[in-house]
């Protein structure tokens, strides 16, 4: 047995109260413990929801926890524990038998350095190559991992690639020193679904040709199904259940096993809502009632040739035009949704925020209410801003870390001039925490006090808080788990439902948007190639690009084995 986790427990120290130390577990929670093996040659999937353990219970393996975990049982690698190998022999292991590659290539590479440099240094390192023989063998690495123009991407920075190319990069880092075990956490999920298609088919080829292991961490089954051999199910700490990835999709034993197939949405059907987790394990059947959408419905808003193009200076005097979006043309009902979808590097996002002029746009006419958004000026703006609102794909990012959530809630609507005055801002205020999900306790809480899912549920409650009409929303539930992304999802169906709002739904993930859209725009080099209802593009897509976004979305355990 390559490696085997037996009866392991991992505990946070969260300092003194009252003279005891008080302790946080993360991994063997309630007196249990985690177990399982990882063969030879094979893929074992770590799966769970956020918080479930599964990232922490990985990175015991090397000790890359922080300073105040506490970990107990064992970790045999090749029959010796590594819970008791001293700092010489963990670094001795990293990168030259296990290697790690991270969720964020962005915050694992160095910005300063080239990628060239990276790869570099850790060949040198490990196997004390020289400067020459090093800088050959990165090539060969970049080209093995599929970047085009290996040696012109040596002297790139990482700012200088595309999201695909960094995970790539990580990955040819990771495979430098031939490693026995590729540990690979959340490699895919902020990657569109076909550069998600590439990294995982990637990966299980460099499997086979380097007969290495890998343990695979997601929190998407039905990417899963399609990459491992073995499934090791978490939750709240603790191993639900385990078994070959044909048991677990075909017979599945645990109620939260079945709960996590059961919410994902789905290309084959399409119901009024998602199951929830929580509501599958008790048994409470997922509501069905869905308000009817009104064909002949008002158009709200329209959009004429929208164009957006950058420029970038090209030698001493020269300039140089990317166009990002060319020629976008459609129409908004009210009450209903316009999902966009496109690979990452499509114009889609940039679509999106130059109809806000968050980017200014180089040319076209966004229709809103009789006006042109794009020729108003700055004061006629500002009145016409809170009508149309946009919620970002990191709710991390997009909420002050300094504001409490009352204060972020209540700022837009001092600023807007909406209440008569700050009590009945609060009130106002705390009846859409609850509309969106959340409590009164929310309010004097900051933004680090919560979940991803429950930071994106204060962002959608910060955009509500100006009475808007239209909301963009870019990327809203990419990174959130199956469970999670279900309860917005619904989230967002309800508020359209009883608030008439229409939403421009922009996502890489089919699934999702067949589940809340009405119509559907595919976008490609800043072009729409294909505009139709969501039924007819899932079902008789006319563009071949349409069909490879269609064939790439993740199908499980039998998607791979068709």
């Amino acid at each position: 047995m390559l490696l085997s986790i037996q009866n392991l427990k991992v505990a946070f120290r969260m300092g003194r109260v009252n003279g005891e130390m008080v302790r946080a577990e993360a991994v063997g929670r309630g007196g249990e413990s985690v177990s399982f093996d990882v063969p030879e040659n094979s893929t074992v999937a770590l799966v769970g929801e956020s918080g479930s353990g599964k990232s922490v219970t990985a990175m015991s393996i090397l000790n890359l926890l922080p300073k105040n975990a506490e970990r107990s049982g064992q970790v045999l690698w090749r029959g010796k524990n590594l819970l008791e190998a001293t700092p010489a022999e963990l670094r001795a292991l990293r990168g030259a038998e296990i290697a790690c590659v991270f969720q964020d290539p962005m915050s694992s590479l160095n910005p300063v350095f080239t990628v060239g440099q990276q790869l570099v240094e850790t060949l040198k390192v490990h196997l004390s190559l020289s400067a020459k023989a090093a800088l050959a063998r990165a090539e060969q690495l970049l080209q093995e991992v599929g970047i085009p123009e290996p040696a012109r991407r040596l002297k790139a920075y990482p700012h200088e690639l595309s999201g695909g190319q960094q995970q790539r990069v990580m990955i040819a880092m990771a495979l430098a020193c031939e490693p026995k075990l590729l540990i690979a956490d959340e490699p895919t999920t902020a990657l569109d679904v076909t550069i998600q298609r590439q990294i995982i088919e990637l990966l299980a080829s460099l499997k086979a040709r380097h007969k290495m292991s890998v343990l695979f961490i997601s929190h998407d089954l039905g990417l899963v199904g399609e990459i491992a051999d073995h499934v090791v199910v978490m939750r709240q700490g603790t191993v639900r259940e385990a078994g070959t990835t044909a048991e677990l999709f075909s017979a599945p034993k645990d109620p939260y096993t079945k709960a996590l197939l059961a919410c994902r949405p789905s290309l084959d059907h399409n119901p009024p809502r998602l199951m929830v987790i929580d509501d599958y394990i008790q048994g409470r059947a997922a509501r069905t009632d869905s308000k009817a959408k009104d064909p002949a419905a008002p158009v709200v808003l329209e959009v004429k040739s929208l164009a957006k193009s950058f420029f970038m200076k090209e030698g001493l005097f020269g300039k140089r035009e990317f166009k990002a979006v060319r020629n976008v043309n459609f129409k908004l009902r009210k009450g209903h949704t316009l999902g966009v979808v496109g690979e990452s590097g499509s114009g889609k996002t940039t679509m999106g925020l130059t109809l806000l002029r968050l980017h200014e746009p180089t040319s076209g006419e966004v229709i809103f209410d009789g006006k042109n958004l794009l020729a108003l000026s700055a004061a006629e703006r500002q009145l016409m801003r809170r009508r149309i609102q946009i919620v970002f794909q990191n709710p991390y990012a997009s909420l002050n870390p300094r504001f409490t959530i009352g204060q972020a809630l209540i700022e837009p609507m001092r600023i807007h001039g909406i209440g008569k005055d700050d009590r009945d801002r609060e009130q106002r205020a705390r009846e859409l925490l609850v509309k969106v999900g959340l409590d009164g306790r929310a309010f004097g809480k900051y933004p680090h006090e919560f979940s991803g899912g429950q930071r994106q549920r204060v962002a959608i409650a910060r955009c509500l808080s100006l009475n808007p009409e239209v909301l963009v929303l870019d990327e809203s539930v990419s990174a959130l788990d199956v469970s999670v992304q279900a309860q917005v999802l619904n989230l967002l169906k309800d508020l359209q439902d009883e608030l008439g709002l229409s939403y421009i739904f922009i996502s890489h993930d089919l699934s999702v948007v067949r589940f809340i859209s009405d119509e559907v725009l595919v976008m490609k080099d800043g072009e729409v190639v294909e505009q139709a209802g969501v039924e007819e593009i899932l079902h008789a897509p006319k563009q071949e690009y349409t069909r490879k976004l269609i064939s790439a979305v993740p199908k499980g355990w039998q998607g791979a084995a068709a």
